[in-house]
């Protein structure tokens, strides 16, 4: 079996991948994501992805890296992971006025290949409306900030969510259904043992 690396330090996205029984390492990109771009939502969060990818690429000589990036889109405003408190706090009350798409890049690098695999997934949520007593009392349980949009629809953030259209494990960070896709391009068959 080959070596796969998740290059991200996303507790949530880990998850994922030990919940589906993948054997995988983790490695911490430090690229910096881009959050303003003239280009398509889903161009940026590919962009994004295959950056972390390849960053961690270049300090293996061998494997498939995992790249993801995920932001989440208001109208034209896309949002990432909140500054500060009052960050998150202004970005859960828009996103409880609005519904919103949550965007998620990926990008699997197979460094023998010297190849790189691309896509994203969109879902669309609805939130219900909440107080600020409602985002306050969330926050004390729950930290907004490794996760875009400020919120978990796996933990006590599900409790907002009216309505979903898509792929859960998009809005968790890592669309499972593409993740497998590009994976088998490089080769890697998720049920081979």
């Amino acid at each position: 079996m080959r070596t796969i690396i998740l290059a991200s330090k996303s507790k949530a996205r880990k998850a994922i991948l030990k919940q589906i029984g993948l054997k995988f390492k983790t490695a911490s990109s430090r690229v910096r994501e881009k959050r303003t771009s003239k280009k398509r939502c889903e161009d940026l969060v590919m962009e994004n992805a295959a950056l972390k990818a390849r960053e961690v690429a270049l300090q293996r000589k061998k494997g498939v890296i995992i790249g993801a990036d995920t932001v989440v889109l208001v109208g034209k405003k896309m949002i990432g992971k909140p500054k500060s408190m009052k960050d998150a706090v202004k970005t859960l009350k828009l996103l409880s006025k609005k519904p919103q798409w949550v965007y998620t890049g990926l990008a699997v690098f197979d460094i023998d290949k010297n190849k790189i695999y691309k896509d994203y997934e969109k879902t669309k949520i609805r939130m219900c409306k909440m107080t600020e007593r409602d985002i306050k009392g969330y926050f004390k349980e729950t930290s907004p900030f490794d996760k875009a949009g400020s919120f978990d629809i796996q933990g006590r953030g599900g409790l907002f969510i009216d309505r979903i259209e898509g792929c859960f494990y998009n809005v968790v960070g890592l669309p499972l259904a593409k993740l497998a896709k590009l994976l088998k391009k490089a080769g890697i068959n998720i049920f081979d043992k």
